[in-house]
This record gives C-alpha cells, structure tokens and sequence, in this order.
C-alpha cells in the first residue's frame, strides 16, 4: 500500500480539498475524494486493472505513479472545470 497525496485548493472561491489514496492489493483499487465544507463532493474510483494496463506488473513504482496521475488529473479537471461537482450550500 502506498501513501497517498493531499491538496487543497481554491477554485472560482471556493475551497476544495483532494485527497487520492491506495488501497492495497488485497483492495487493488486507487481512490480520489474531493471534499467542500467537509463533505465528500465526489469520489473517483478505480480499480488497478483501470490504471494500470499500461504496465505488465503492479509494482510500486507503477502503482505511485498511477496513484499520482489519478491525483493530479482531478485537480486540472475540479480547476478546468470539467469535474463536476456539488458544493455545500
């Protein structure tokens, strides 16, 4: 299991916070939460098979690498906006 990557950001004023983490092999997925005010506002889940066919083995560089891509794709999309997301009111 790898360790996973935080960010907050602001976008249009409004305050997000991204969180991407992995959770493991015995739950071969790698998973993004975008939280508002607390709350989650979208999660991203995919599994290994999904991030990491470009790889012949999960190893763990692969895996921190597909970890960190995951992470930063959905800040350029909650940021480009095309992420989209329902704040807190």
């Amino acid at each position: 299991m790898q360790k996973g990557f935080n960010s907050d950001i602001t976008v249009k004023g409004k305050s997000y916070h991204v969180q991407t983490e992995d959770w493991g092999l015995q739950n071969p997925y790698i998973v993004t939460r975008v939280f508002n005010g607390g709350a989650v506002i979208r999660t991203i889940k995919k599994s290994y098979t999904e991030v990491l066919n470009q790889f012949s083995i999960k190893t763990e560089l692969a895996i921190k690498t597909a970890l960190r891509k995951q992470h930063a794709d959905t800040i350029d999309d909650l940021v480009s906006g095309k992420l989209e997301v329902r704040t807190q009111l």
